[in-house]
């Protein structure tokens, strides 16, 4: 379901009367559409199937080596995403650490970020975007075990009510064979892992 730009414009228009705006001033005369357009963007995720990316599958069992399977889990650290609160309509944004244990297929590792992009463009709580995310790979990839790790800053709570810009906050939902003790500690280490690197290598690069 596409979202009603006219009628978002329209109801822009009417909260800048609400909070004492003038509409019509020069600042403000095109704010409607470019609201309007921010909306579209930012839930173009409402409606659309999560899944849909996963749906296109790399079978390694038919290569070079048609012995060779993954055993161990795939792991994308850091990527980016940004939704909206429910709550608030404020933003949140942050980082993604999205791990799976595949069968005999497996997914180009961009098909990941899609689907963290089209369930982070809907109105969201983080706790139910890690809980689809790793719902949706589980499903779609029939996937031994899920692990999704989500790192994010929130509008509402860095600049409204209680005011904590420092805080971020990180939520973990997990399926299967990832969502034991042993391997939540494990991919824990590899997330940190590569953190730590990440700062090593910006150290070297100042020194440079």
């Amino acid at each position: 379901m596409a979202v009603d730009t006219t009628r978002v414009a329209e109801l822009t228009r009417e909260l800048l009367i609400a909070i004492g705006e003038d509409p019509e001033r020069a600042g403000l005369r095109e704010t409607p559409e470019r609201v309007a357009g921010a909306m579209a963007e930012l839930f173009a995720g409402i409606g659309q199937d999560a899944e849909e990316p996963l749906r296109r599958t790399i079978d390694v069992s038919r290569g070079p080596a048609p012995e060779t399977v993954p055993t161990g889990a795939v792991l994308v650290r850091d990527i980016a995403f940004r939704s909206v609160c429910e709550h608030h309509l404020l933003p949140f944004q942050g980082r993604a650490h999205i791990a799976y244990l595949p069968g005999e297929a497996v997914v180009g590792l961009g098909s990941l970020a899609r689907v963290l992009d089209i369930c982070s463009a809907r109105p969201q709580v983080q706790e139910r975007l890690g809980e689809q995310v790793a719902d949706a790979i589980e499903h779609a990839l029939n996937a031994r075990g899920v692990f999704v790790m989500l790192d994010a800053e929130h509008g509402c709570l860095r600049t409204r009510g209680e005011k904590r810009p420092d805080a971020s906050t990180v939520t973990v939902a997990a399926r299967g064979e990832l969502a034991t003790q042993a391997a939540r500690a494990e991919m824990a280490a590899y997330i940190i892992i590569g953190e730590q690197n990440k700062a090593t290598s910006q150290v070297k690069g100042r020194d440079v």
